[in-house]
């Protein structure tokens, strides 16, 4: 067994001369000569900068799981009608069948074709009924129509199965980019805690003459645009102010999809939910050739989408903590854009 006695505790000369070495070890350590440098404000933006703009490519990515739940639900519950129909449509044949083998019994016994004909499987019928040699047009037609609604019904169940899968994944992948956008907007509220007043407002771009542009109260579109053009930059224009919201199309606040998917409809056109499936639905345009009432898209994944309104300037939803306002149209790298 080992020795427990306790250590001998040093003196006190023996104390100063380790404290002593202790510090000259500290003030020779590389650690303390390269201290991690504090990080500036511009330093600081950037990291903030790309959170919120990774956080928008999530807020795209989960309003397209969530089209697609919401599509997969419609299309589970069309089927579960379809199905409630057809088994009400089997159980009169199946009762129709018994009718006649009731008027049979009366008029002198059941027909042993009948008797199979009653048989709770249709497939067993069906693979038995060809040595039968007796049974009426009218119970073949009724059988047929009855072997038909089954197939049918077992095409649907197995189609609305299929369906509740892909609506369980649309689910959890959903679900899992609302997390991606919770969490990365914690973090800026994290580094945001952290600093002045002042210098939070210089990170979230709040000092600059586009900032109070975008909380300016909404306006009334007085630009030269007519028709089509004119009820969408209308409708965007009173949007003005209203703050962005991830996952939202109005009418309190919007994501920049959601703006532009309800300034659209305001004019008749009705879009996709979601940035990368307007780019794709609309006539490609040369930069150069871009007009007022066309979508501009911004970054390579294109998950940033805004109007243009003439003049170089564009009409948007920007990211969470600022309002729907209007920009140079660019302050972003820039994408493409579309007219319909």
């Amino acid at each position: 067994m080992g020795s427990h006695r306790r250590a001998k505790a040093p003196g006190r000369a023996r104390v100063v001369v380790v404290t002593a070495a202790a510090g000259a070890a500290t003030l020779a350590s590389p650690l303390a000569a390269h201290a991690e440098p504090t990080p500036s404000l511009d330093q600081v933006k950037a990291q903030v900068d790309a959170l919120y703009e990774d956080a928008e490519a999530s807020t795209e990515a989960y309003n397209k799981a969530r089209e697609q739940q919401q599509r997969f639900q419609q299309d589970t519950a069309r089927l579960q009608d379809r199905i409630a129909q057809q088994q009400e449509r089997i159980n009169g044949l199946r009762e129709s069948l018994g009718g006649l083998a009731a008027a049979q019994y009366r008029s002198g016994g059941i027909d042993p074709t009948v008797q199979l004909m009653l048989s709770s499987d249709p497939d067993d019928y069906l693979a038995r009924a060809g040595s039968a040699e007796r049974f009426t047009a009218q119970q073949a037609d009724a059988l047929r129509r009855l072997r038909l609604e089954q197939l049918r019904m077992d095409a649907d169940r197995t189609e609305a199965t299929g369906r509740l899968a892909e609506l369980d994944r649309a689910a959890t992948e959903a679900g899992r980019r609302k997390d991606e956008v919770k969490t990365k907007l914690a973090e800026v509220e994290r580094i945001l805690a952290g600093l002045k007043a002042a210098d939070r407002a210089r990170v979230l771009g709040n000092d600059t003459p586009a900032a109070s542009r975008g909380a300016a109260r909404p306006q009334a579109y007085t630009g030269p645009a007519t028709g089509r053009v004119k009820d969408i930059l209308g409708f965007a224009y009173a949007q003005l102010g209203k703050p962005y919201r991830w996952g939202a199309t109005g009418p309190d606040s919007y994501d920049c999809s959601g703006l532009t998917l309800k300034a659209f409809a305001a004019g008749g056109v009705s879009l996709p939910r979601v940035s990368q499936d307007q780019y794709a639905a609309g006539r490609k345009i040369a930069r150069d050739q871009v007009q007022p009432g066309d979508l501009v898209f911004y970054y390579n994944d294109l998950h940033h989408v805004g109007i243009y309104i003439g003049n170089g300037q564009l009409l948007h939803a920007p990211r969470t903590g600022k309002n729907v306002e209007i920009v140079p149209w660019d302050v972003m790298p820039y994408a493409g854009a579309v007219r319909f």
